[in-house]
């Protein structure tokens, strides 16, 4: 907790391409709450190595989506803003936490078997356990709140729970962290098929808006998008396709899925998806105009990966040597 404030640790992998679904779900929240807590945000790039990586591509992904949560508006100089990798406390304290876990806890994980059934010629280790080092990323701060989707709160569930079992043993070591319960962002399905979440790994490049596609390309996917054959903008979950399409209008203008049906009342649905596309298109314009200007500084963006993976380093290290200290390593010689 930094002047009486409490922290708040979240971060995402530098994996496939950023869709307006994790801009309007989780990015655009953060800044938020930035002005209500002190935050880390992370990229979380060991989380990465699960699955096999271009290195190359990898790379270029990590600084992309760094620059992304500054473009989208969380300020460098507030907020904690860095790479996993650059901070060698979370893979240190991660082994510590391996040992504090048990291997029914790490079974029971459902994204384990998902990911084991999708990657089955490489389940590794990592793969396994993933859920510790995201203990490890939260405890490592004292943070006291998570923002997770659904998929994510079984792997928060678990970090509490290693946190509760260490202080049993070795007194008040780690904060046990909530997850941040407030207001939720709204929830964006795919174009294509509107029963399922919008993914940053659909195989089918027009199920999803990425924050770096250009109008026209936002414009020609919204184009695509199934409805159905009602004919009607109706908010109703009867209407799927239509739904989603006044979900995403609703959260990037600002008006109510009540005010769209009355703005849309008699209009086609090819009129409807145009504004749809155009909203976006122009929510997007200025967050992908200052990711250009932040990659095309290299000497700005890399004084911030510096300074603020020393910012994160100096916090983290304070946990990690108690915690060190606590479970029996020999002290440092000052």
């Amino acid at each position: 907790m930094l002047n009486g404030e409490k922290m708040l640790f979240s971060g995402m992998q530098a994996t496939g391409r950023l869709t307006i679904g994790n801009y309007i779900g989780a990015l655009r929240n953060w800044v938020t709450l930035s002005d209500e807590y002190t935050c880390l945000f992370s990229v979380v790039d060991e989380h990465s190595i699960t699955v096999r990586q271009d290195p190359a591509e990898l790379r270029s992904r990590a600084r992309a989506l760094l620059s992304l949560y500054i473009a989208a508006g969380l300020d460098p100089e507030k907020n904690i803003i860095y790479y996993q990798s650059h901070v060698s406390a979370h893979a240190e304290l991660a082994w510590i936490l391996n040992c504090y876990t048990y291997m029914g806890e790490l079974q029971r994980m459902t994204q384990f078997k998902d990911k084991s059934a999708k990657h089955a010629d490489n389940i590794n280790a990592g793969l396994f356990t993933y859920p510790v080092l995201m203990a490890a990323d939260i405890l490592l701060y004292q943070t006291d709140v998570v923002p997770v989707g659904s998929d994510q709160l079984q792997h928060l569930e678990l970090a509490r729970d290693i946190a509760i079992r260490f202080n049993n043993v070795y007194g008040d070591v780690f904060t046990v962290p909530e997850p941040y319960v407030g207001k939720v962002g709204a929830k964006i399905q795919s174009l294509q098929d509107p029963l399922k979440k919008m993914s940053k790994s659909d195989e089918n490049e027009n199920a999803s808006i990425y924050l770096t596609d250009d109008r026209d390309t936002v414009l020609r996917k919204f184009k695509r998008a199934v409805t159905d054959n009602e004919a009607c903008v109706r908010y109703s979950e009867a209407q799927p396709g239509i739904r989603n399409l006044i979900t995403i209008y609703s959260a990037v203008t600002g008006k109510t899925p009540e005010e769209v049906e009355k703005e849309f009342a008699g209009r086609g649905y090819g009129e409807f998806k145009l504004a749809v596309g155009e909203a976006v298109a122009d929510t997007l314009a200025p967050i992908q105009k200052k990711q250009a200007e932040l990659l095309a500084d290299k000497a700005y963006l890399d004084g911030i990966i510096k300074t603020n993976a020393e910012r994160a380093e100096h916090l983290a290290i304070k946990t990690l040597r108690k915690v060190q200290k606590k479970v029996g390593f020999p002290e440092r010689p000052r």
